[in-house]
């Protein structure tokens, strides 16, 4: 398991800001762009499926809610 595997959301995010700069300089050689474009990736497409299960259970909630609430009412 890699090292970025284990990072939060958090890191992640500004892990991905890190490489980005570092992009944004122009002085990583090619083999460093490579490799930061490769780690920028994946760690953006972690970022991008915690996000949508994140928004899944949120919807979860808010319909374990209006349920809720129209079983109150319904009384």
């Amino acid at each position: 398991m890699s090292q970025d595997a284990q990072l939060s959301y958090e890191d992640s995010a500004a892990r991905v800001e890190e490489i980005i700069r570092r992009l944004d300089s122009g002085e990583a050689s090619l083999r460093e762009t490579l490799e930061l474009v490769k780690e920028g990736k994946t760690l953006i497409e972690r970022c991008a499926a915690e996000l949508e299960a994140v928004s899944g259970e949120l919807e979860e909630l808010r319909l374990e809610d209006l349920v809720a609430r129209l079983e109150a009412q319904a009384r």
